[in-house]
C-alpha cells in the first residue's frame, strides 16, 4: 500500500458519555471490572445463577474495588437487562466513555503500528455492532468509528455481543461520518470500503498499510455519498447466490485479511 501524504489536521469531532449504562453477562462484566472498575457503581447478582468460579472473581474484583453488591431476585435482573441474556450478572455502570478520532490514531502510534480503524456507516443492530468491535479487537483494529445519529450507540446489548470486547476497543462517535474519513485520509490513511458491487478484489488488494475499513448498514450499505470519500472499494469474493453477507461478518472477513497480510510479508 503507498503512503498518503500528510496535509494537516482535519476538524476534530468530539466524544460523549451517556449518564448509565448496564452491562450484563458474565464475561462482559468481568472484563469491566478488569478494565473500568473506577465506572462501576454497583454489581448486581442472582444468588445460585452464577457459576463458582466466576462468582468468586466478580465478588474479589467488586470488594477490591469497594463496589457494592446487591443479590436479587432473576426476574429484577431481567428487567433491568431489559430481557437479555444476563447470565444472572448485571453491572450498573457510569455512561460509556467514547474517545476522539485522533486518540484513535494515538493508540496505533503508541504501539508503533500503521493504524487499522473500522468505520461503520449507520449500523442500526446492536448485535452487529457488538460483534464487530469484537472482531476488531482480536484482529488488531485501533478503534471502532460509529456516527452519532441515525446508528446504534454503545449499549449492554451491544456489550453482551462483544463479549466485554468494548470495554478494551476505544470506540469514537463523530457527527459525520464523511468528514471523519476526510480526517483520517489526512492523518494519512487510504480509505476502503465494503461494498457489494466494488471492483476490487479483497484478494488482490493491499491493506498492509494505514488504512480505514468503511463498512455500512445492513441491507443498504455504504451510502453513496459516503462511498465517495473512500479510495477504493472492496468486494468480497463469494461462490454462493447470496448477494450480500451480514455487516460483522463482512468486517470480520476484512480484518482477518488485513491481519493476514500484516502478519509477515506479502508473497
Amino acid at each position: 500500500m503507498r503512503e498518503r501524504p500528510s496535509k494537516g489536521r482535519g476538524e476534530r469531532e468530539r466524544g460523549g458519555n451517556e449518564s448509565q449504562r448496564h452491562v450484563y453477562g458474565v464475561n462482559p462484566v468481568l472484563e469491566a471490572l478488569r478494565a473500568r472498575p473506577d465506572e462501576v457503581d454497583r454489581l448486581y447478582i442472582v444468588e445460585g445463577q452464577v457459576g463458582d468460579r466466576a462468582a468468586g472473581e466478580l465478588l474479589s474484583r467488586a470488594r477490591d474495588a469497594g463496589i457494592r453488591v446487591e443479590r436479587v431476585p432473576r426476574e429484577r435482573l431481567s428487567a433491568m437487562a431489559d430481557g437479555g441474556v444476563h447470565q444472572g450478572v448485571l453491572a450498573e455502570m457510569r455512561g460509556f466513555r467514547y474517545v476522539e478520532l485522533e486518540d484513535v490514531l494515538e493508540a496505533a502510534k503508541q504501539k508503533g503500528q500503521p493504524p487499522l480503524v473500522v468505520v461503520l456507516d449507520g449500523v442500526q443492530d446492536p448485535h452487529n455492532l457488538g460483534a464487530i468491535i469484537r472482531s476488531a479487537y482480536a484482529l488488531g483494529a485501533h478503534g471502532v468509528v460509529i456516527a452519532k445519529d441515525r446508528a446504534v450507540q454503545v449499549t449492554g446489548t451491544v456489550a453482551k455481543a462483544s463479549a466485554g470486547a468494548v470495554e478494551h476497543c476505544p470506540v469514537a462517535r463523530v457527527t459525520n461520518v464523511s468528514r471523519a474519513l476526510e480526517e483520517l485520509k489526512t492523518a494519512g490513511l487510504w480509505v476502503a470500503a465494503a461494498d457489494v458491487g466494488g471492483t476490487d478484489s479483497l484478494w488482490t488488494a493491499r491493506l498492509d498499510g494505514p488504512l480505514a475499513l468503511v463498512v455500512g448498514a445492513e441491507g443498504s450499505g455504504v451510502r453513496e455519498g459516503v462511498l465517495k470519500h473512500c479510495d477504493f472499494r472492496l468486494r468480497i469474493p463469494m461462490a454462493g447466490r447470496v448477494g450480500s453477507l451480514n455487516a460483522s461478518v463482512s468486517a470480520a472477513i476484512l480484518l482477518y485479511e488485513v491481519a493476514r497480510q500484516r502478519s509477515g510479508p506479502r508473497s
